[in-house]
């Protein structure tokens, strides 16, 4: 299987800005990405950036970073300047890297591309874990997906799906017993054909009201594989509490 990680990582953030530069254990978060996605089996890691901040100090670790444009509306879009600058085959497999995941799992990454390749006529694979409590599948910045029989997506969204009409008939917030509800992992493998694909792709209402990029792909008839992971990954850093929380794990360790 052979596979390329890209991590997209712009400096714009509301809640962190700088995001990608911020220090974790003498390191740049991005960097501290870029070594777990290293551990993967991707055969070259690239950081793609809108920053020259970022772009130098990637270059000053030892990997590969490229420049685009500050002006893309997703991660997605920024990933599909990345593969035309590389240049990348049609068939090519590209993972996306959440630029904030120092302590993604290079397993997760090896098993979304090992996914789309078993799925031919997927353009993307995803992955996601089982819902514990009522409280993630209530709240709105956690993302579920409904999947058919055949663990493809039917529908990406930020509110309580699938809904238990009995269980939630008398309005209280309860997690249904069985109930296949799915945190959706944002964690992606394409192919570089549907990549250069997707900023061409019309953006449909599902996508403006949830604001989930990966709706754009389904409005307009593609497939996405998923696959069900037993245990939740590692947390991103999107809050100040999440970099302390990260700091000290990564104090712990050296």
């Amino acid at each position: 299987m052979s596979f390329i990680a890209i991590i997209p990582a712009r400096a714009s953030s509301t809640r962190l800005p700088d995001k990608p530069l911020l220090d974790i254990g003498g390191k740049p978060m991005v960097i501290r990405t870029a070594e777990q996605a290293a551990r993967s089996n991707a055969i070259q890691v690239v950081i793609a950036t809108d920053d020259i901040r970022i772009h130098d100090v990637v270059r000053e670790h030892g990997f590969t970073s490229l420049l685009t444009r500050a002006d893309h509306p997703t991660g997605t879009d920024r990933l599909s300047e990345a593969a035309a600058q590389l240049g990348l085959a049609p068939d090519a497999i590209v993972v996306n890297v959440q630029g904030d995941e120092p302590l993604i799992n290079p397993e997760h990454i090896n098993a979304v591309a090992a996914l789309l390749l078993a799925h031919p006529q997927a353009s993307i694979a995803t992955c996601a874990c089982p819902l514990t409590d009522a409280q993630a599948l209530f709240n709105p910045n956690v993302v579920k997906v409904v999947c058919n029989q055949q663990q493809h997506a039917l529908y990406f969204s930020r509110a309580p799906i699938p809904w238990a009409r009995d269980a939630l008939a008398q309005g209280e917030r309860v997690l249904a017993g069985g109930l296949p509800a799915l945190h959706h992992i944002g964690l992606y493998a394409y192919r570089a054909s549907f990549l250069a694909q997707f900023p061409k792709l019309p953006s449909g209402p599902l996508e403006h009201f949830e604001s989930l990029e990966q709706l754009r792909a389904l409005e307009n008839g593609h497939q996405i594989a998923v696959q069900t992971m037993t245990s939740p990954p590692a947390a991103g850093v999107d809050t100040t509490e999440d970099l302390i929380r990260v700091r000290d794990l990564f104090l712990n360790r050296l």
